[in-house]
């Protein structure tokens, strides 16, 4: 951070390959259900089924390998990971090539990768605090935030060229590639690691299995920031499918018009993740913390009043920029805080504990709201989100944060 905040060469290599397989996948957007609806015929309840069984199976599947990361070094695991990821999602373009390609493997898959997007999540975050000295975190959290928002802008876009002229599987090949050179990137970042923490027992217990959402729920800091972010995400990527519905359907919007409406607002989150810094410097951590965490549940309710037309569409974009900026600094001051508030040796049970809960509670809530929208209407059931949101700034910690809980593994 000092001269021109260069984090070093480890970093960097570290940087390119999230950046590399942060595009990948959002080059193969949307490509398991096209694959599931034009190859495998499948209905509305199986595509439905690919993203919340999927997920929600995939973090069960994630739970023991939080206690199982922290006992090892972490740069191999997420060299492996990536591994794992390229190589289950190559078996769907060689599936497809042999005619063999099956709804089950699409939801297998989708289980494995979700169970190693947790586990490398889990890893790097504690990588990150072994690589960075702790004044350092959040210039790297705002890089990768910045990053996410910069692919998330042009990778749905190319992505949905290449579908159109080379097909869904051909993306899904693209983004297992992406893995590939992200697991080459990782393997250039090599240098001295700290070892890992010792393991009191020789075998992981079952009682281990908790240890994350253990530490989670003692800290009195960590512990409402915890429950505020599963529940947001949870509600608010729950009605993703509903406004989709309700956008390409009874309003009439056609497919770019969607894309647009969802791509441009994404500037909003790069802008935020470089101000983020700024904030903290002036206004304090925990003072950003609160106010942006309060200030995106406000903009979600506006989506239940889109109407048809270019008005309804500047206000969907509208809305989205206000929430994607809020999010865009809450993310990486959100990050570094939950960084800098758990011991080296508890960081990957804590975000591993972390990951599963938010997915597990986003698959739940996407499930539960896909039925309320069959009932009351995708609109009533986008407000009434919209509603509970509102309430989920009273999940924030109330003050700042006292000393972390002493370190025991």
């Amino acid at each position: 951070m000092r001269s021109g905040h260069r984090l070093g060469r480890r970093f960097g290599w570290l940087w390119g390959a999230y950046g590399t397989s942060a595009l990948g996948t959002w080059l193969a957007f949307g490509a398991f259900p096209l694959i599931a609806i034009q190859v495998l015929h499948a209905g509305p309840a199986e595509v439905a089924a690919l993203s919340s069984v999927g997920a929600a199976v995939g973090a069960a599947v994630a739970v023991p390998l939080g206690p199982w990361v922290e006992f090892r070094r972490k740069l191999p695991v997420l060299i492996a990971m990536d591994l794992v990821r390229c190589a289950a999602l190559l078996t769907i373009p060689v599936g497809f090539a042999l005619g063999m390609l099956t709804f089950l493997q699409l939801l297998l898959v989708l289980v494995v990768v979700a169970a190693a997007d947790i586990t490398f999540r889990a890893a790097s975050g504690a990588y990150l605090k072994t690589l960075l000295p702790a004044e350092d975190l959040l210039v790297a959290n705002a890089r990768f935030e910045s990053t996410a928002w910069t692919t998330t802008i042009i990778g749905p876009p190319l992505g949905g060229a290449a579908i159109g002229l080379l097909g869904p599987v051909a993306t899904v090949a693209a983004d297992a590639v992406s893995y590939l050179l992200s697991a080459l990137g990782l393997r250039a970042t090599r240098g001295y690691e700290p070892p890992p923490a010792r393991r009191e027992a020789p075998r992981l217990r079952a009682g281990d299995l908790l240890d994350g959402w253990r530490y989670l729920l003692a800290d009195p800091t960590l512990r409402p920031l915890f429950f505020n972010t599963a529940l947001f995400n949870g509600l608010v990527m729950a009605t993703q499918p509903l406004l989709a519905v309700l956008m390409l359907g009874r309003l009439g919007f056609t497919p770019w018009q969607y894309g647009l409406a969802f791509a441009v607002p994404s500037i909003g989150g790069l802008l935020g993740s470089r101000l983020a810094r700024r904030f903290v410097t002036r206004f304090g951590q925990y003072r950003v913390l609160v106010v942006t965490g309060a200030l995106r549940a406000l903009w979600p309710v506006g989506l239940a009043f889109v109407g048809p037309g270019s008005g309804g569409l500047l206000l969907v974009m509208g809305v989205e920029l206000g929430l994607i900026f809020c999010c865009g600094v809450f993310n990486p001051v959100h990050a570094t805080y939950r960084l800098e508030r758990t011991p080296t040796d508890r960081v990957a049970r804590t975000l591993s504990a972390w990951a599963v809960t938010t997915k597990a509670a986003t698959a739940l809530l996407t499930a539960l709201w896909g039925v309320l929208g069959g009932l009351l209407g995708p609109g009533t059931a986008i407000g009434l989100a919209g509603v509970l949101l509102l309430a989920t700034p009273l999940l924030l910690p109330r003050a700042a944060a006292p000393e972390p809980v002493p370190s025991s593994v």
